[in-house]
């Protein structure tokens, strides 16, 4: 049986396409065409770009896209850069990982109501603390006793002027 990149490379001569009309046609590029259709896979950054393209150019074609890429997925097994995938814990995590994560686990709407309830005690809380600062001091218990003494000499007040 050929390979996928023989049967893609048949069927496109088969009907006289060319490289520039599948490209235009597939919004796949021409080098990525050309190395699909030599078998070149290692200019594709993932199996799942490859995957993609075959089915789109096997799809344009009017090929069985399913056994396509059936046999594209048998062929991917034998090579030695997409024969697993790619390990998931490469990285260290950082700080930020971690906290993203967390806030990723959240339920919002149950936080968001502990938050407005934390916020609600605050603020009565210093209200009532407020409050009680203000009853105890007294403005004037410091001011010593007063002596009233008028402005006028006189024993009555000033009449208005007209």
């Amino acid at each position: 049986m050929s390979t996928v990149a023989e049967q893609l490379r048949a069927a496109r001569v088969a009907k006289n396409f060319t490289v520039e009309q599948v490209a235009e046609s597939t919004k796949i590029r021409t080098d990525h065409i050309r190395a699909l259709e030599e078998g070149n896979f290692n200019i594709f950054s993932a199996p799942i770009y490859i995957r993609g393209s075959v089915k789109n150019y096997a799809a344009m074609l009017k090929l069985d896209t399913v056994q396509i890429v059936a046999a594209l997925d048998a062929e991917l097994r034998g090579t030695k850069n997409y024969a697993a995938p790619p390990p998931l814990g490469e990285s260290k995590k950082s700080w930020l990982d971690h906290v993203t994560l967390v806030l990723a686990k959240l339920n919002w709407k149950l936080g968001l109501a502990g938050l407005v309830l934390v916020a609600v005690v605050v603020l009565v809380g210093s209200s009532f603390l407020a409050w009680r600062h203000h009853q105890k001091s007294d403005p004037l218990a410091n001011l010593p006793p007063a002596v009233y003494q008028p402005a006028n000499s006189g024993d009555t007040l000033p009449l208005p002027k007209r």
